[in-house]
């Protein structure tokens, strides 16, 4: 989470007022000049918006609405079987429509009475102090643009339905709601960027990409694994490890495949003292803290 920069495509804005998004090589709509263009005008209305005034309105396309009905079609059985009860019981309260892009006025409209949160509108990256800064005062920055429609099922990077379908969906929780809002605050209180790293590097193997036992099955609860069409069908294969603090600190990942080591709660209420008592305590001193954590686990083993 740290390093999210890498999974976003920059945008650039000209001086003489134009918009460019940088689409990588490897990116599906990398040759696709109107896909090219169509990003550059939803990133364009995200960078005039100003806090505070309605968000931007953006007019979906009848391809941009069959993206969004493909991929909530193939999400939702997946979330049935693989989905942590709290997750499913959230998105059923949110209730999205799954036959167009939602706008993301309409997500903080239904998001709103369950839980206080809203959402805001971002180009692509936002800037990860005030990222996590947003998340302290209950608002989700989200992308407007929807990934190549070649593949509906997969994005190179955080698109509105990762945005949207994971996080949401997951917001609309009280409990999951607490847990994000904790992490933001955390990044209010530390200075360092060390402490700042550990907060999101938790917050990435938690609300990003956590699992958990549930009548003993394993469970996905994390936006990044529930609104991935593939990750779905990996996590349960991958190392499972208990909850861990240092370990979630500092194991090294990559954060453009699917994820080989996740961290595995036994319930809500272990989620919540583990990682909701890590958020509220966090200060600057943690880091090295949990370096000493570590070598001491390094070493027994």
């Amino acid at each position: 989470m740290f390093d999210e920069g890498q999974l976003y495509s920059p945008v650039t804005e000209h001086a003489d007022g134009r918009v460019e998004v940088h689409l990588g090589a490897d990116h599906p709509g990398f040759t696709d000049a109107a896909y090219r263009g169509r990003r550059a005008d939803i990133a364009a209305a995200a960078l005039a918006w100003t806090p505070g005034t309605p968000i931007p309105v953006i007019d979906y396309t009848d391809a941009e609405n069959e993206v969004w009905r493909i991929a909530s079609a193939e999400l939702a059985p997946k979330h049935a079987v693989r989905a942590h009860s709290e997750y499913l019981a959230a998105k059923a309260a949110l209730d999205l429509p799954a036959d167009r892009v939602p706008q993301l006025a309409e997500v903080s409209a239904r998001l709103r009475p369950l839980t206080g949160w809203t959402y805001a509108c971002a180009p692509g990256l936002v800037a990860l102090r005030e990222f996590y800064g947003a998340l302290g005062a209950r608002v989700f920055h989200s992308t407007q643009y929807l990934r190549h429609p070649s593949q509906p099922l997969y994005t190179p990077e955080p698109d509105i339905i990762h945005e949207v379908i994971g996080h949401a969906n997951q917001l609309a929780s009280p409990r999951f709601a607490r847990l994000t809002e904790a992490a933001g605050r955390a990044s209010l209180r530390v200075q360092t960027d060390a402490a700042m790293k550990v907060i999101a590097d938790v917050f990435w193997f938690s609300m990003e990409f956590g699992v958990m036992r549930e009548q003993g099955e394993l469970k996905a609860y994390g936006a990044g694994i529930l609104s991935s069409y593939g990750e779905m069908d990996a996590f349960s294969h991958m190392e499972i490890r208990p909850l861990d603090i240092a370990a979630m600190a500092r194991i090294d990942y990559d954060i453009t495949t699917y994820q080989s080591t996740l961290f595995c709660a036994e319930s809500l209420d272990e989620l919540e003292d583990v990682v909701g008592v890590f958020f509220e305590t966090v200060d600057d001193d943690s880091p090295a803290r949990i370096d000493a954590a570590w070598a001491r686990e390094l070493a027994s083993h």
